[in-house]
């Protein structure tokens, strides 16, 4: 199925950034362009790196969401509230 319409980007391909290291939007759009052009497509890279899951800091380290927390909370993160933690614009 097609991610990125303006690229013609599936998300086969989107996984396969991933796998290889990709962790955000960002790198996934430096990788293969997805979501640079229209914007659309950010979302659906957004939930395919399961980003609402739990921070993908803890999932590279490990860990489980902080307990009492929701997942990806910045004070789970140590990083002040005022910090925007996503990509996507």
């Amino acid at each position: 199925m097609y991610v990125c319409s303006c690229f013609g980007i599936t998300e086969a391909q989107v996984k396969r950034h991933a796998d290889s290291g990709a962790c955000t939007p960002r790198q996934i759009a430096s990788a293969c362009k997805a979501g640079t052009d229209c914007g659309g497509c950010v979302r659906r890279i957004q939930a395919l790196l399961g980003r609402g899951d739990c921070s993908r800091r803890e999932l590279v380290e490990g860990r489980t969401p902080s307990a009492g927390a929701p997942a990806g909370a910045p004070a789970a993160l140590g990083v002040p509230a005022d910090v925007r933690l996503s990509d996507a614009a």
